[in-house]
């Protein structure tokens, strides 16, 4: 049912006309739900019946939110931890995964990990996790030692 949710959700991004056709208040939901089930096919009962709900109650132009609700609630019931990781350049797949897999070891939870690239770190990694930060990278590391330099006078 989730990969299904998020698979209709990624299509209602893709396609403005279905975008358009769920957020328009003035179009009758029972053609929103003909249109629905014409998209929807083979779809699991379950989700297509959420959809049909959802178009019923006015809710099909919330559908992002809805989705976004339910991957945060899913995380939190699978105690997974999301983590932001920044790097100076792209990270390669492989080592993405190595440090995933360091956090998930280090924390015992699964990980759901973002990678951003952001040059100015000149090198090294900056970990965000919630409100933890963990700040690895050369452009921090020459922060605290100039703050250090500057106190010591």
């Amino acid at each position: 049912m989730r990969e299904e949710l998020g698979d209709f959700v990624a299509a209602v991004e893709e396609v403005p006309e279905l975008d358009a056709l769920l957020r328009n208040p003035q179009l009758d939901p029972r053609a929103k739900a003909q249109a629905l089930e014409d998209v929807l096919g083979g779809a699991d009962e379950l989700v297509r019946n959420f959809l049909l709900l959802a178009v019923e109650k006015h809710r099909g132009g919330q559908l992002r939110e809805i989705h976004r609700e339910f991957e945060r609630l899913m995380a939190e019931e699978e105690r997974r931890l999301t983590v932001e990781l920044t790097t100076a350049y792209e990270l390669s797949d492989d080592d993405a995964r190595q440090i995933v897999g360091q956090i998930e070891n280090a924390s015992g939870r699964p990980v759901d990990a973002t990678r951003n690239v952001d040059p100015q770190l000149i090198g090294g990694i900056v970990l965000q996790a919630g409100s933890l930060r963990v700040d690895a990278s050369v452009r921090g590391r020459l922060e605290r030692l100039r703050r250090e330099l500057t106190t010591a006078r």
